[in-house]
């Protein structure tokens, strides 16, 4: 498997939190550096992986950075089950470095945008140990039949943020209220937050998603 390259951002001197940040399709951990960086969040690290390159299937099969092959993006497109599963060990990858690192994975968040977020929806409901929370942005639930059987007694109540633009027209609000509606038949403590955007992210979407972390991270 193949080990991700991965950009690093962080301030202060005692780290004791980590923020694994996936990008969307075509980009990479470069495309939220911006943001982090507005964040300004004190002792917290944030890992920014960058995808392998790999075809993809709804973009005529040309060579991009992405997490797993995309067919369509209607809530009932066929998917892409074996990438999404390797995307899973390599994030789970990461999550172990930072525990070598010494943050325990109660202070871990797993987070994400379009694409990346449905990786990081994906591997936080099925981690085997207590995670900090999951933060999807503009984006769904892949995978959904298997979920029953493979989330993790660990975060099935796990604290999720998740956030879509009114005027996406990627990924339509329509299917992120759809894994929306799913999430909280698992009685997921979940923040349902849309803004008048495209796929994108916006400003009051990063006081809301600073929010977030400074409550579950217990930051001032």
């Amino acid at each position: 498997m193949q080990a991700l390259e991965t950009l690093e951002i962080s301030a202060g001197n005692n780290i004791d939190a980590s923020v694994i940040w996936l990008h969307g399709l075509g980009a990479d951990g470069h495309d939220f550096a911006g943001f982090v960086e507005e964040l300004r969040l004190p002792d917290v690290r944030f890992i920014l992986p960058h995808a392998p390159n790999r075809p993809v299937s709804i973009n005529g099969g040309y060579l991009m950075r992405a997490w797993y092959d995309i067919f369509g993006l209607e809530i009932n497109s066929p998917q892409d089950e074996n990438g999404i599963r390797t995307s899973q060990k390599q994030v789970e990858s990461l999550i172990a470095i930072e525990k070598e690192r010494g943050i325990s994975p109660e202070r871990i968040v797993l987070a994400g945008f379009s694409q990346g977020g449905a990786v990081a929806l994906h591997t936080g409901l099925r981690y085997s140990q207590r995670l900090a929370g999951i933060m999807a942005l503009s984006t769904y639930l892949p995978l959904k039949p298997s979920l029953a059987a493979e989330i993790s007694f660990c975060n099935r109540d796990l604290p999720i943020f998740m956030a879509h633009g009114t005027f996406d027209n990627v990924i339509r609000l329509e299917v992120g209220e759809a894994s929306r509606d799913l999430l909280k038949q698992y009685d997921c403590p979940l923040e349902w937050h849309e803004y008048p955007m495209t796929h994108s992210v916006c400003i009051e979407e990063l006081v809301d998603i600073r929010k977030f972390l400074c409550d579950i991270l217990n930051l001032d």
